[in-house]
């Protein structure tokens, strides 16, 4: 009887294991750039907007990038084109929730950019530890690189139109 409430318990471990969100992983190294999309006219890029979006592999010079994030919203992949054309990295879509853990896990050691929209720019900030305020603004870039001992290094960028 014993053993079967323990196994039956150690089951239940096991499911709730599984069942709880991805977090970041402590020993992860990752640089993480955040970028909302470029300028939008409805649910696609304005003339602006396609310039910064061509702009953005200048801005982002010195950093190699490992992979490229987004959520599947037109407007975010539209900018994150030129910088995988550019890179020659695939775009890969990724849900946002935990965005930050997963991002994390894939690149423990790496450098990834998130290209998304204000709400879950400030959701993955929030995750990463970034201080200050998530990057909002056209153009705005935020930096976070992950350190020891649950430091966050943190740096603003920008490109321009």
């Amino acid at each position: 009887m014993i053993r079967r409430a323990f196994l039956t318990g150690l089951a239940a471990c096991a499911v709730l294991t599984a069942c709880t969100p991805q977090s970041i992983p402590s020993s992860a190294r990752t640089t993480v750039i955040l970028v909302r999309h470029a300028d939008r006219a409805g649910d696609i890029l304005s003339m602006q907007g396609l310039a910064r979006a061509a702009n953005l592999p200048q801005a982002l010079v010195g950093y190699e990038l490992d992979a490229i994030y987004s959520p599947d919203i037109a407007r975010n992949v539209q900018t994150a084109e030129p910088l995988s054309e550019a890179l020659d990295l695939p775009v890969t879509i990724i849900a946002k929730e935990r965005a930050g853990a997963k991002m994390s896990r894939a690149h423990p050691n790496g450098t990834v950019i998130w290209i998304g929209n204000k709400g879950n720019l400030r959701a993955i900030w929030a995750e990463l530890g970034g201080t200050g305020e998530a990057p909002q603004a056209y153009g705005e870039i935020g930096v976070i690189t992950l350190q020891s001992m649950g430091r966050r290094e943190v740096k603003r960028l920008e490109v321009t139109p």
